[in-house]
This record gives C-alpha cells, structure tokens and sequence, in this order.
C-alpha cells in the first residue's frame, strides 16, 4: 500500500469517527481563538481546542485530567480514546477535557514537533487558568494519554515548564507540570522500541538524533516527573510494552511513584477493552490508584 493510500485511508477514518460523534460533542474551546501560531490553514485540523465533559456537580471531586487521545501523531481515536473515556471519568467525579492537538502528515511542510508539545501546555495551562470558575483544585489536574497520545502526555510530564510569571495573559502564567499521568499502551522510546509511524509524524522523514534522545521520554524523567500509572498489554505488536517498562524503571529510579499493569492478552489500542473480561479491568486499577492519590 503507497504512503499516499494509507494516508487517504486514515484521513476518512478520522473524517467518518467525527462525523460521527458530532451531536454528542461539546463546543471545542478554542487554544487560541485570534488563531493557533504557525497555523497552516483554517480547517478544524489547524484549531487545536479542548471539549470539556464537566463532572456533575453531586459528584465532583475537585480533580480534572485532560486527555490526549492516541492515532500514531496522524489522526485522533476521539471515540474509544477520547469521549468514552472522558465519561468514565465524569462518574468518577471528575471534569475531563479531550484534547484536539495538530497533527503531522506525509506531507513537507507538515505539523511536526515542537507544535504538538506547545499544544498539550497551552490546553493544561487553560485549565489550570480557568479551574476556580469550574470548581477545579489546580493542583488535582492531570493528563492522559492513549498510544502516541501516551507519548504526548509523557512529554508535557517531562518537558514541562513553569509558565511566564511577567506574561500579559493569565493562561500563560500557569505551570503545565501536571499533578498527575495516566499512560494507555504509551508510545515512550523513539529510538529501541519504537513506533516508527509516531516517529515519523512527530519529527519528520530524517529526525536528528537530539530530537530522537529528547523526545524518547523515559531518558527524562526525574524527580519532578508526576506520579503515573501505565497500562499495557503482552501481545502488542505495535508499541511494544517495553515503552512502559521503560517509563516504569526510570520512574523508581527517579523516586516517582508509578503503578504499572501489563496483561497477557490484548492488542493495540484496545480503549475500555469492553469484549474482554480480564483486560476491561484497567480501569478499575486505575480507579483505586486515583482514589490512593487523593483524586476521588
């Protein structure tokens, strides 16, 4: 199959899953509404927004997670990585924000790094800026991310910053270190390990070996590297649960505490893994990890 067919192929499942789910869809906030930098276009692709799910208000918890559905840096899975996560959590309590971050493609120029990155901070800083008038703690907001989405929600976990403290709007103010990470079947390593479709689409055809050593995350984490827990699945042939392992040992060595799941059966991308009843239990896990976090 030529580059150009897979291509058209992922570009009409992504239009059809949207297409889709539009009635169901809240309307997208805006990261920068007098227009995304760089942008290279005005289509919805070139408008990276978040879609709050709010948490009902007799169950709110005080706690957010913005997530980062997976889709190899391509396209997004804003069904099974996005929205349906996004209500699971809302019976927890807890506010949800999808995030809608730009893509890459075969195509030069493209979106390549660092715009997925600056997008990821720019969502979580909203948050965090907005989080009083939404009853949220800022310091109970998290991230998630699925596959490549696994891999941008790892990056704003180690390459975050602290925010502009003398800079005129607010949002940019706000740290994007997030209080806490949620990794599903995460891309991690861009060099052993790797998926080479995210690789490709993050940082291009012929990446440099800084880019590829920076952005292979498991390399950075540190002490300040938020509490995480990884989930992944034995049988994965597309992003080997070795990402995980990675992720998990740098986190001990670092002191972070970090909680990881890998199960026998299951492919990639598996969301909920609603037809399977061992690997469905993730989300569990994860539930009575947030609640010993503090979350719920």
């Amino acid at each position: 199959m030529s580059k150009h067919l897979l291509f058209a192929l992922l570009t009409c499942l992504q239009v059809g899953l949207m297409n889709a789910q539009t009635p169901t869809w809240p309307d997208p906030i805006l990261l920068y509404p007098q227009g995304a930098p760089d942008a290279m276009g005005a289509a919805d692709k070139d408008k990276p927004a978040l879609f709050h799910f709010p948490a009902p208000k007799d169950k709110a918890t005080g706690a957010a997670v913005m997530i980062c559905p997976g889709g190899g840096y391509v396209v997004h899975a804003m069904d099974h990585e996005g929205i349906q996560i996004a209500k699971w959590y809302n019976d927890l309590g807890i506010h949800a924000f999808v995030l809608r971050y730009r893509l890459g493609n075969w195509d030069n120029p493209s979106y390549r790094h660092p715009t997925m990155l600056e997008d990821a901070k720019r969502g979580f800083r909203i948050i965090r800026d907005r989080a009083p008038s939404l009853g949220i703690n800022p310091n109970k907001v998290g991230v998630m991310g699925f596959s490549a989405g696994g891999h941008l929600a790892s990056t704003l976990g180690t390459h975050f910053d602290d925010g502009q403290a003398n800079a005129v709007e607010t949002v940019e103010r706000q740290s994007s270190l997030p209080n806490f990470m949620v990794l599903g079947y995460p891309v991690i390593s861009l060099k052993e390990y790797a998926h080479s479709g995210s690789r490709r689409f993050l940082l291009g055809p012929t990446p440099s070996k800084a880019a590829v050593d920076s952005l292979s995350n498991h390399t950075q984490v540190s002490a300040l590297t938020p509490p995480t827990f990884l989930f992944h699945t034995d049988e994965d042939s597309a992003v080997p649960p070795e990402n995980s392992i990675l992720f998990y040992l740098a986190c001990r060595k670092a002191g972070v505490p970090a909680e990881l799941h890998i199960y026998e059966k299951g492919k990639h991308g598996v969301g909920f893994a609603p037809q399977d009843p061992i690997l469905s239990t993730w989300k569990d896990r994860l539930r009575d990890w947030l609640k010993v976090r503090g979350m719920l």
